[in-house]
């Protein structure tokens, strides 16, 4: 699943640079509207999101992060058993195995309690405020020297452990005296397809730059909510791409299901199960129903989005 060995620029930082210079004249409001104005080419939504970065972006509130309501439902999960050679030779020209796709399967029930689900997933700013205010040493090993990198603050924070997610949601709980966790992963799932059976977030077919993939993105994070065209059902922005997310749960088989096994479960240790697509990935992540997790080696760039259970 290499990326090609040739060198290739994605954007042209001429581009970026003239693009910086345009957008300086507007204020935060206009620059978050062009951010995630599907009528606006990616590289000046992009472009919009760095300058909120260092302006300060208005999106994004550590107290009171951006969140959608998800009504109860009993929905289908997983994929038909059936389908695994299907979805695997759809996807074998990037390298994906048989055994990465069974873990989808097989299809089940589940009954999904109304929660609330992040608009974004949690970025290295609100991430900061964390580590500041409990002198936590779960530093994200993707910030260079431990320093926050101040002009990525409005990007999703990534490199961090399951503790650490659990820690910042625990946290913010006890700060806001709000229900704040990560997503089970069935909520994950209906979440980011809308209980409709896409393969998607935005449909039932892969489309390049809907999300922030290998396929067509610059190869590293950008500003959340710079995708529009790929915002899943219930408005959440990110779920197929920028970067993986954890969830609550740690790999086992779906309900009639066997183990797998695979790559993640040599250690002979469960694993924090990730969903959703990254920057550093190919567009098979972005499925709705693909489950995987981390494992050693850099190109694993996982985070994490926030759920909330209703008061």
């Amino acid at each position: 699943m290499g990326l090609g060995k040739a060198y290739s620029d994605r954007v042209d930082p001429r581009d970026m640079q003239r693009l910086c210079l345009a957008l300086t004249r507007v204020d935060t409001a206009a620059l978050a509207a062009t951010a995630e104005d599907p009528g606006s080419d990616a590289a000046t939504r992009v472009a919009a999101g760095h300058l909120l970065a260092l302006y300060g972006d208005p999106r994004i509130d550590v107290d009171s992060p951006a969140m959608l309501d998800v009504p109860a439902a009993r929905v289908r999960l997983g994929l038909p058993q059936g389908r695994v050679d299907e979805v695997t030779a759809a996807w074998r020209h990037v390298g994906v195995r048989r055994e990465w796709i069974a873990k989808e399967a097989p299809e089940y029930t589940a009954d999904i309690a109304a929660f609330r689900i992040a608009r974004y997933p949690v970025t290295n700013g609100e991430y900061r405020t964390f580590l500041t205010e409990t002198n936590a040493s779960m530093l994200p090993s993707s910030w260079q020297f431990g320093l926050h990198p101040t002009h990525l603050a409005n990007h999703p924070v990534w490199t961090v452990t399951p503790r650490a997610a659990d820690a910042y949601a625990a946290w913010l709980s006890r700060r806001t005296g709000r229900r704040f966790r990560l997503p089970t992963e069935a909520e994950w799932e209906y979440a980011a397809g809308g209980g409709d059976g896409r393969e998607f977030p935005w449909g039932d077919h892969f489309a390049a730059g809907r999300a922030n993939t290998a396929e067509t993105g610059p190869l590293t994070t950008t500003p959340v909510g710079t995708h529009p065209a790929g915002r899943s059902p219930f408005g959440a922005d990110d779920m197929g791409g920028n970067v993986e997310e954890y969830v609550a749960d740690d790999y086992r088989p779906y309900p009639g299901g066997e183990s797998v096994p695979d790559d993640l479960l040599a250690g002979g240790r469960p694993y924090r199960v990730a969903r959703g697509g990254s920057f550093t990935r190919y567009g098979d992540l972005t499925r709705c129903r693909r489950r995987h997790g981390w494992f050693p080696k850099a190109i694993y760039a996982i985070g994490f989005r926030l759920a909330e259970t209703p008061s």
